[in-house]
């Protein structure tokens, strides 16, 4: 058996697009799929990207995939990343696909002068949260997660002068 983290290529948008509506459906959160292979293509592939992603292959087949993109603390005056996604196939978990994953991050983080990586994970998602514990992560309980979509932010960015 085989693994193989790799950078996802040019013409493999649709293929993270896939990867990205299972965790969609995993996380009850299909409904809120609004991406396009277009969308992936242009975030992932641009000339100054925006998001970066790498694809799990066991035995030369992918079955998971992370993406990132790097983020800024104020307070340490340094850069980090932000994983958005990280998601291996129900049928391909247990055998350290996941933790490659994760490891493959925070090697590209370190790489570039990083000094943190985070993410968010759904208070239900047990089983990752405590996949994540066991890698040295820290829940921020302290912290509280805030969003302003569609109608809210229109408002919101209707109010700048």
């Amino acid at each position: 058996m085989s693994l193989l983290i790799r950078a996802a290529r040019p013409g493999e948008a649709g293929l993270v697009l896939s990867f990205v509506r299972e965790l969609a459906e995993y996380e009850k959160l299909s409904h809120e799929v609004e991406a396009t292979e277009a969308m992936i293509a242009e975030a992932l592939f641009a000339e100054h990207p925006r998001l970066f992603g790498a694809l799990a292959e066991w035995n030369g087949e992918a079955v998971g995939f992370a993406v990132w993109f790097v983020n800024f603390s104020t307070f340490s005056g340094r850069h980090g990343v932000y994983l958005e996604d990280l998601y291996v196939r129900p049928s391909h978990r247990g055998k350290g696909i996941g933790k490659a994953l994760l490891s493959h991050v925070a090697k590209q983080c370190v790489a570039t002068g990083g000094t943190r990586l985070q993410w968010a994970v759904l208070d239900w998602n047990a089983p990752s949260i405590a996949f994540y514990k066991s890698l040295g992560a820290v829940m921020m309980d302290d912290w509280t997660l805030c969003r302003v979509t569609g109608a809210a932010l229109t408002r919101l960015a209707e109010e700048a002068s």
